[in-house]
């Protein structure tokens, strides 16, 4: 079934470690033998070759060998994995499917397909570029947390707010730190990149006198770089993320799990999202795409039974 497929597809992802697709009889030189079009994509930790190819990781493990994990944390503490963003959909998925497209806009000129080896630590890598290539530049190159875009700067970080939440503060530039510094009721000539720790203590104080709804009031009518950490319960309310119908609740979930909407919005083929996708419309496409390769309704049904095709609940003939 997978080879009949391929016959007919313009893109293969595969996560296997090396040379399981090999074992199936499914490795790239028998498919694109079949299909010479066909895209492949490989999306490993390590990558199809070197030392580390056959071995098992996790996103905290990638992110550690790209060097990036060395750049996260706060001062004088030990590096803090970003969750797994980093490495598993920044550097993972996303650099694969950027891939992915770069490999179809050649197939344009080329007509041929061909592999791509994506690897999550060199994903992880090329997304951390800036990050190597600044270390010359004022806002970088020092140790871990010292510096302005990781926590170092009294300017660019997060304060508590006297209701315990959180804004977040990015005033980088001079005419924003004037706003934020009248914001605050200080006198907006303090010079900005002086007593960086007096600065963060006094800073500190003045947020906790107010609530964050409270200080909201006075940033919204600013351009000091100043916006509200939204917990995730929050993150649907809010006027923006409304208007601009940032996230949608989830068909069907019990929950009431929000999920963000597909991003970039393109004007005239804009994507849905597939949390709005119904058990029904999931069997039609099933369906729709077995029968490209001459498979029969019945056939199809007979592989929700065996469990190779999955729904959340088994559909009926």
């Amino acid at each position: 079934m997978v080879r009949s497929l391929c016959r007919r597809s313009d893109v293969l992802i595969e996560p296997f470690r090396p040379g399981v697709m090999e074992k199936f009889g499914l490795g790239p030189s028998i498919l694109l033998q079949d299909n010479p079009r066909l895209i492949y994509a490989r999306l490993t930790g390590f990558g199809q070759t070197g030392s580390h190819a056959p071995r098992a990781g996790h996103d905290i493990n990638y992110v550690a060998i790209s060097g990036v994990l060395s750049m996260l944390g706060q001062k004088s503490q030990k590096p803090t994995p970003p969750i797994n963003l980093v490495a598993d959909f920044a550097g993972g998925g996303l650099m694969c499917a950027f891939g992915i497209l770069a490999a179809v806009v050649e197939r344009h000129r080329s007509g041929k397909g061909q592999i791509v080896d994506h690897a999550m630590v060199e994903g992880a890598a090329y997304v951390g570029s800036w990050l190597f290539r600044s270390r010359s530049l004022p806002v970088w190159g020092k140790p871990r947390g010292e510096n302005v875009l990781d926590g170092g700067a009294h300017f660019y970080d997060t304060y508590e707010t006297k209701d315990g939440k959180f804004l977040s503060v990015g005033a980088i530039e001079n005419r924003f730190y004037r706003e934020l510094l009248e914001g605050l009721g200080l006198d907006p000539d303090l010079p900005q990149f002086e007593e960086d720790t007096q600065r963060r203590h006094l800073f500190e104080s003045k947020f906790k006198s107010k609530t964050r709804d409270e200080w909201m009031q006075i940033f919204d009518e600013k351009d000091a770089c100043v916006f509200p950490v939204l917990e995730l319960d929050e993150v649907d309310s809010y006027a923006h993320n409304r208007e601009r119908e940032v996230f949608v609740q989830r068909k069907g979930a019990q929950d009431d799990a929000l999920v963000p909407t597909p991003a970039p919005k393109l004007s005239r083929t804009p994507a849905i999202s597939g949390a709005l996708a119904s058990e029904k419309h999931e069997l039609e496409m099933t369906e729709e795409i077995l029968s490209e390769i001459g498979m029969e309704r019945v056939e199809i049904f007979r592989l929700y039974d065996d469990g190779v095709l999955l729904l959340s609940n088994k559909p009926k003939l």
